[in-house]
């Protein structure tokens, strides 16, 4: 199979979907591999490390898309390259569908298939492809909050950790998942006091196991948001229904209720946000205001650990990706039920029941379509 790796354009998204060693992994099975030019330098992977493991480094997109027969992004498709994408070409990549109709209608329009990172789904629930970006932005939103929790930011000028003397400061995490149990261990290693919220009982015992003795695993209710609002300076939504919008759990009203200068972290943006006022940022303007509460919703947060997250995405898509190569995604769907659910449009048909009650768009199971 020619799989191509592209070059990321979403603005500040330094990571790159595959690293050579991992490209040197589907030469060995005997896959042709074509890197876009630069597509490595924001993970300090060039163009000669791919050239060294027998990649075919390519000028242009536009010569990827046309060749290959499984393109790997890191991030959704953008308007610019929806023209370029061939029908029955695959496409490997989070997508979100959920948060933006534009992008699957065009992808429905293409005839492609493609193929969510983030709907890749084991037999436990667990999602493998999602957990390490997970892992990554938890870890992330906590250092972001704590920094725009800076007055010279526009925070209440808290530090998390406190001083002899002086209390911490407090954080909410609402989702005791991968993003938001990591959240919780940077928050409590920094010192403050923590909240972690989940509707999972068997979750919750869990963390109240392993976390430290300053995190406090409740259930997570309407009235518990709203009274933890009042005393928290750091928010982080960590919310998520797989393939599915994240749920509102923080109205426009609620705001009113939290300390002038504290900071929201929405993790859950990538799925439209958990936070009615949430709205898509990047890293080169991150932060917007509203009602006097600092909003931090950047949708790359990973992008900007670049050579970390680009490690660890290739450590758990690669495997899915050679199975796919080798096999070809008809193959490797009906042998593998967690490629099988990774796959949210085939060729013009919405196979994700929650994509599809996203935009109420007709449903096609896909073991009716292979």
């Amino acid at each position: 199979m020619r799989v191509g790796i592209l070059k990321e354009i979403k603005t500040k998204e330094n990571r790159v979907s595959m690293t050579p060693s991992g490209v040197e992994q589907l030469r060995a099975r005997g896959h042709k591999v074509l890197v876009e030019t630069g597509a490595g330098d924001g993970s300090v992977f060039y163009d000669e490390d791919y050239l060294k493991v027998g990649a075919t480094i390519c000028n242009s997109p536009e010569e990827i898309y046309e060749t290959c027969d499984m393109v790997m992004k890191v991030k959704e498709p953008l308007p610019v390259e929806y023209p370029l994408i061939r029908k029955g070409q695959i496409l490997f990549t989070y997508f979100h569908f959920a948060a933006s109709l534009e992008l699957t209608r065009a992808i429905i329009d293409s005839g492609s298939i493609a193929v969510a990172y983030e709907t890749v789904e084991r037999e436990n629930g667990s999602l493998p492809l999602l957990m390490p970006m997970s892992e990554v932005a938890g870890k992330m939103a906590v250092l972001e909050g704590a920094k725009y929790l800076q007055k010279t930011y526009g925070g209440n000028g808290i530090l998390l950790s406190g001083v002899p003397g002086v209390d911490p400061g407090t954080v909410l995490i609402i989702g005791g998942g991968a993003a938001g149990s990591n959240a919780a261990k940077v928050a409590c290693g920094l010192g403050a006091k923590v909240y972690l919220l989940d509707i999972n009982l068997e979750r919750l015992r869990y963390l109240n196991d392993v976390m430290p003795p300053n995190c406090f695993t409740l259930m997570s209710h309407p009235a518990t948001i709203r009274r933890l609002l009042k005393e928290a300076d750091l928010v982080v939504g960590a919310v998520l229904i797989t393939g599915a919008v994240a749920p509102k759990l923080i109205s426009r009203d609620m705001l009113k209720l939290m300390k002038k200068g504290a900071v929201i972290v929405d993790v859950s943006i990538d799925q439209g946000g958990c936070v009615e006022t949430a709205k898509p940022t990047t890293h080169d303007n991150p932060i917007y205001e509203v009602d006097g509460i600092v909003h931090y919703c950047v949708a790359n947060m990973p992008g900007a650990v670049s050579y970390t997250s680009t490690k660890a995405l290739t450590n758990s898509t690669l495997p899915y990706a050679l199975e796919i190569a080798d096999k070809g995604y008809k193959k490797a769907a009906k042998e593998n039920p967690e490629i099988a659910k990774g796959i949210n449009v085939y060729q013009g048909k919405v196979t994700h029941k929650g994509v599809s009650d996203a935009f109420d768009l007709e449903y096609e199971p896909l073991e009716s379509l292979l």
